[in-house]
């Protein structure tokens, strides 16, 4: 009993060492400047600040993200040929040149000038940003929203996962890419190098939103509309000109949309969810102070097929009573996909903090790392 004693306390030691270095995760990016913009990590996680006008946003991130983008480049195809379609490459190369046509001026100059930097093929870099919008049939996400009177924080809370094939890439180079534009909100993105648009995010003015594929649309929309906007730009734009969910509403609604997807939307008062395809715009709004999304459409107008075990699991949310931080993470963390949950994050639109995890899937087995947004979007 003495040994046992003796020997015990140098195991635990050994075990704590072994857990805290597996619980490190690589730092893959290397902290720098350049002009207005930085790549430094704060609370361990990799934070890209951007400012001024496009040309200048574009130049800070090319060369900020130059080495991570070149390790990323050929996950397109890497991807199409995992999932059997590889002959579909020139096909979706096509496809999001079609879709580029309809890009902002500013946004189409961001590209243009980060691709100065880069040094990777321009067309690979386009295809990875129109891959969303033309690929179909990889997010598969998660998302809860709560309302104020209903969260343990007396504002609303915005949570999310994003599910998506990382192929032992995309689960070490999660970014989170602080922008301040010159005449438009700051806004927050959680995504990856050289990705431009935006999957979640939030603003200045405490609006959030995270995107949700969905396959199947009563209204008989085509699934690729070449003359849409390329949605998470279109997303990036609602950050950038919004301050509301009701604003973010009107604009996807004179937005032209490229395929069928589901939008949650959370701000500093309320959240929702917009249902859309080229042809439909839904508002699907809290019940009960709960907002639920997954991937299927709910409304009755678009709605088809809707069995979805996920969503079942959040929306069990109205029978647990006021929910805090804990009991978010508690949830996401219930709808996990296993190695298909690459990011998972809590919003809080009226303090404009962001509690994300990152790193080994599923991301919702992790801590959730707070942010504190407010000094990063300040000048």
């Amino acid at each position: 009993m003495r040994r046992i004693r003796h020997i015990a306390p140098s195991i635990l030691l050994l075990l704590l060492s072994v857990a805290a270095a597996r619980a490190e995760e690589p730092r893959v990016f290397d902290e720098a400047r350049s002009g207005g913009g930085e790549l430094k990590y704060i609370n361990d996680l990799p934070v890209l600040s951007v400012s001024g006008t496009p040309a200048e946003i574009g130049r800070q991130k090319g060369i900020l993200t130059a080495a991570a983008c070149r390790q990323l480049a050929d996950y397109p195809r890497r991807l199409l040929e995992r999932s059997g379609r590889k002959d579909r490459l020139e096909q979706y190369r096509k496809m999001a040149a079609a879709l580029a046509e309809q890009l902002p001026d500013d946004h189409r100059e961001e590209l243009r000038e980060a691709a100065k930097h880069l040094g990777i093929d321009p067309h690979q870099g386009l295809l990875a940003n129109m891959l969303p919008d033309v690929y179909r049939g990889g997010f598969a996400c998660s998302s809860l929203i709560v309302d104020g009177e209903r969260s343990k924080t007396g504002g609303p809370l915005f949570g999310r996962n994003l599910d998506f094939y990382t192929l032992e890439m995309l689960d070490n180079y999660s970014l989170v890419t602080v922008h301040r534009p010159k005449g438009k909100h700051a806004f927050v993105s959680i995504g990856f190098p050289g990705m431009f648009g935006c999957l979640s995010g939030m603003n200045d003015a405490g609006l959030a939103v995270a995107v949700h594929e969905v396959f199947l649309a009563r209204d008989g929309a085509p699934i690729f509309n070449p003359k849409g906007v390329p949605y998470t730009f279109a997303f990036r734009r609602v950050l950038e000109q919004c301050k509301s969910i009701a604003e973010a509403e009107k604009m996807l609604r004179d937005t032209e949309r490229s395929t069928i997807l589901s939008l949650a939307l959370c701000d500093a008062k309320d959240g929702m969810v917009l249902e859309m395809t080229p042809k439909t715009v839904v508002a699907r709004h809290s019940i009960e102070g709960v907002c639920a999304c997954t991937n299927h459409f709910r409304s009755s107008e678009l709605a088809m097929f809707a069995l979805c075990g996920r969503y079942r699991r959040l929306v069990h949310s109205r029978a647990m009573g006021r929910l805090g931080l804990p009991e978010m993470a508690e949830k996401l963390h219930q709808v996990n996909l296993g190695k298909l949950t690459v990011q998972t994050m809590v919003f809080e639109p009226a303090e404009l903090k962001l509690h994300l995890a990152i790193g080994s899937c599923p991301s919702s087995a992790l801590p959730l790392k707070p942010l504190e947004l407010k000094p990063l979007f300040s000048p």
